[in-house]
């Protein structure tokens, strides 16, 4: 992964930091952090691969070890709402907290920190290389953001305090304490939602679908920017009963000004015997998400067709027209329609 921030070393820097989310159980150390509650004995190593105990104490090993660091439009995480056309410096450490057969980043998310290429970029590091860059945002990306858990924290702390906006890129399997103190430091975030069965979601990804949607609540009541995105995979995620199902429970829930990315799968991973995502069934989940009532609504992996663009609800003008993660025309004030004055839901200034 070609970067030119980052001066790598052979294996992780020699920081650890102490976890605050971790208990002692009878038969080891529990990690508190995610839904698999790990617990864990003397010397192991958390299913995230970043966190293990050592002298009876819970250590995350890839605290200021990133292994990417890019500046990246605001767009591609994607983030829609969120001040268009601007750069965010996103970063990763290796690790994830599910298995999922689609990675798109398998050879980073599925590694420890101590596999990997990294440098050594502590949190004030990487607000210098945000400030440096003239990013008005990090964004905690590429792999996932849960499984670097007190790094994110620390440097997001440590941006809010430099005004920087702080971006969480997950697939919203956290526990509800660790998201909530998160949820103080965090101006937006994208849960990547990856479909509306439980028996699919532990068969695609090794976790399961209740504390995603517990994840979207919380961030909704803490007033963390929402935007959700699906990725349809054929056979696995495109039944649209079910993607019918799911966009009737974000309307009911109030999600209904959040934005919904509908994204096509490339084979990639463990799947790469399936074929791209058909446009038609593409089409589709976009029609019925704004049948049941879903204002914004966008497809992904596709160039060069409207559903890219945002349109005003009430006198269905074209806002912000976009090519990939171009913008190629803005007519939103301060987030107001410029045409009929219609406040559009949205990080704007």
């Amino acid at each position: 992964m070609a970067n030119s921030f980052l001066s790598f070393l052979n294996t992780a820097g020699n920081f650890t930091k102490k976890s605050p989310y971790a208990e002692v159980v009878p038969n080891g150390v529990q990690c508190r952090i995610c839904p698999h509650n790990c617990i864990l004995r003397e010397g192991m190593v958390s299913r995230c691969k970043t966190h293990e105990v050592k002298d009876g104490q819970l250590f995350s090993i890839a605290y200021g070890n990133p292994c990417a660091a890019h500046v990246d439009p605001v767009e591609k995480k994607p983030f829609f709402h969120f001040l268009p056309a601007s750069s965010s410096f996103s970063i990763a450490t290796a690790g994830c907290n599910f298995s999922c057969l689609n990675c798109q980043n398998a050879e980073i998310s599925q590694n420890s920190p101590q596999e990997t290429r990294n440098a050594i970029m502590l949190p004030e590091k990487v607000v210098e290389g945000a400030l440096k860059n003239e990013c008005k945002s990090i964004a905690y990306t590429y792999s996932e953001p849960v499984a670097f858990y007190e790094y994110m924290f620390d440097t997001a702390r440590y941006a809010r305090s430099y005004g920087i906006r702080n971006l969480l890129v997950s697939n919203g399997f956290i526990n509800e304490k660790p998201l909530q103190d998160l949820s103080e430091f965090l101006d937006g975030a994208n849960i990547d939602l990856k479909c509306f069965s439980d028996e699919t979601y532990k068969k695609l990804t090794g976790g399961s679908m209740q504390p995603v949607l517990n994840s979207l609540k919380i961030l909704k009541a803490e007033r963390v920017w929402l935007e959700i995105t699906n990725l349809i995979i054929p056979g696995w995620t495109d039944d649209l009963k079910l993607i019918r199902n799911m966009c009737e429970w974000l309307v009911v829930n109030g999600f209904e000004n959040s934005p919904l990315h509908f994204s096509r799968f490339h084979p990639l991973y463990k799947l790469t015997s399936l074929p791209p995502t058909s446009l038609e069934i593409l089409e589709q989940a976009y029609k019925i998400a704004c049948e049941t009532g879903i204002r914004f609504v966008y497809t992904g992996n596709v160039t060069g067709t409207s559903s890219e663009n945002t349109y005003c609800p009430s006198c269905k003008k074209l806002l912000i027209e976009r090519r990939g993660y171009t913008i190629r025309g803005n007519n939103l004030s301060e987030g107001v329609c410029k045409f009929c004055h219609t406040k559009i839901p949205g990080v704007w200034t």
